[in-house]
């Protein structure tokens, strides 16, 4: 074979491979309903609790709903929404991006075998999309939660 043909054939391996993995990824990933359309949401994903509790099924109020903005605080309940001492904050797991709990504030929720399904947001798009210069995530206090997170949007 020609140098030239195991150039094209081995480039159009990569684009193959390329697009199949961005299906996949598009496919697999969907924002929560609190989290559709905005600016920067990247989708959920399976996240266990520090004092996850196999086979049980949690529940859980937010203190702050969808709102990348906002330190928030996933508080763990009794099926009535009585406080039982369970907490968690939200995240940063980059310098960019953001991980929202869900749902709504306040809203009296399960979590199926004790796992949330919290957001992702890009928090660079999430200031872009909503007028501002460029943002990164930060941490921060969401009492009762010693540790929260949110988007911090440059001017």
């Amino acid at each position: 074979m020609s140098n030239i043909y195991r150039c094209i054939l081995g480039s159009c391996f990569l684009i193959v491979v390329s697009l199949s993995t961005a299906c996949s990824r598009s496919e697999a990933v969907h924002a929560s309903s609190g989290a559709k359309g905005m600016p920067g949401a990247e989708g959920i994903f399976e996240f266990k609790p520090n004092d996850w509790i196999a086979n049980e099924k949690s529940w859980w109020k937010d203190t702050d709903g969808v709102n990348p903005g906002v330190a928030g605080c996933h508080i763990g309940t009794d099926e009535q929404g009585k406080p039982n001492g369970r907490m968690f904050g939200e995240a940063c797991l980059s310098d960019d991006i953001l991980v929202e709990s869900n749902p709504g504030k306040g809203e009296l929720h399960s979590h199926e075998n004790d796992i949330g399904h919290p957001d992702t947001f890009d928090c660079n798009a999430w200031c872009v999309g909503n007028g501002e210069k460029s943002g990164m995530c930060k941490t921060a206090t969401a009492p009762p939660c010693e540790q929260s997170a949110l988007c911090v949007c440059l001017t």
